[in-house]
């Protein structure tokens, strides 16, 4: 942890090697993240980046309160989502009823991550960006919302119709295994 915090600090003083080096130790992680929002590797790599351009450019904000790589974990999604917005405008699907939550009834997923990451990387974007919103970065909808520029309602209705979607394809996957 010592050893962070000096590249860190070294970063804040204008080192470019120490730059590097928190490049080598957390791109990987990094990228995961980026992959997560990106249409294709070659957007991910674009963005991932973009988001150690953008996290290098701020770095001198990080006061060393909370997590660093929380921190900069944040700087990726909001460049990944930036992209998103000036590149593809959001396509929204009209908001639906509620028809209640399904929290409860989800069933415990037995496929390989990779397989499961396909299927979310195949999910429409409009339901994708929701989806990972929420699901893996736990942001609640009213936040996705003021992200992503809908409605409450609407990143509701998102995250109901991925997870609808996904269902689908993992009730196949289990069928054929």
């Amino acid at each position: 942890m010592r050893e962070l915090e000096t590249i860190i600090a070294n970063c804040q003083k204008g080192d470019t090697k120490a730059g590097a080096e928190l490049y080598r130790m957390f791109a990987p992680k990094m990228f995961a993240l980026c992959i997560r929002y990106s249409k294709s590797r070659e957007e991910a790599e674009d963005n991932l980046q973009d988001g150690f351009i953008k996290m290098l450019d701020a770095i001198w904000q990080y006061t060393g309160k909370g997590s660093f790589e929380g921190w900069m974990k944040r700087i990726f999604v909001t460049t990944a989502l930036e992209k998103y917005r000036k590149n593809s405008p959001l396509q929204l699907v009209d908001e639906f009823p509620d028809r209640g939550t399904d929290e409860g009834n989800d069933e415990p997923i037995n496929i390989p991550g990779e397989v499961l990451l396909e299927y979310v990387q195949q999910l429409p974007e409009k339901y994708r960006m929701v989806f990972n919103l929420y699901v893996m970065e736990q942001i609640h909808h009213k936040e996705i919302a003021s992200m992503l520029g809908i409605s409450e309602g609407t990143s509701k209705s998102n995250l109901a119709r991925a997870k609808e979607i996904l269902k689908k394809k993992i009730r196949i996957y289990r069928e054929n295994e």
